[in-house]
């Protein structure tokens, strides 16, 4: 006896899971687990370098990366603090719009077009099949027995220098 397939609906109305993962917890660690920002170079000695042939002091060095590591931690902080959760809101709003489009405006939209296209190639369709397949086979007929042999001339003096050989 075999078993039938559950016809539970349960199953298949289930919520996907999170991109983060099976918990709630937020990873403090590693805050680019997908490296969407691996192309983002910003330590010093990605940004600045001196070539061999010149060299500012070692103190103004040393003070230059000093100045450029705190300028850029003070500054991601205070932009992280004050402007990171409006853009989050921000971004939370766009992104809810895109979903919202694409479910309920391109996807009917695309399907509707799937639609008409098909409906159309099916005139199509049956247009060459009644007006130009005919027309293809009877010349296919009548070149049928036109046959093309190619052969090699003879290379004399003379040829060689002949673009045009018939």
């Amino acid at each position: 006896m075999t078993q039938r397939p559950s016809t539970d609906n349960s199953q298949r109305m289930e919520k996907p899971e999170s991109s983060m993962g099976g918990g709630s917890v937020v990873d403090l660690e590693d805050r680019d687990p997908n490296n969407l920002n691996q192309h983002l170079q910003v330590m010093w000695d990605d940004v600045i370098g001196e070539p061999d042939g010149i060299r500012s002091p070692e103190c103004a060095w040393r003070l230059s990366g000093h100045c450029f590591r705190l300028s850029r931690g003070c500054c991601y902080v205070f932009l992280s603090v004050l402007v990171a959760p409006l853009a989050a809101l921000c971004l939370g709003f766009t992104f809810a719009c895109l979903a919202f489009e694409h479910i309920w405006c391109v996807a009917p939209c695309l399907r509707v077009w799937k639609i008409t296209c098909a409906a159309t190639r099916n005139f199509f369709t049956a247009f060459a099949q009644a007006l130009v397949r005919p027309c293809a086979d009877s010349i296919g007929y009548l070149f049928h027995n036109v046959r093309v042999f190619s052969q090699r001339l003879p290379d004399g003096p003379d040829r060689k220098d002949d673009i045009l050989v018939v």
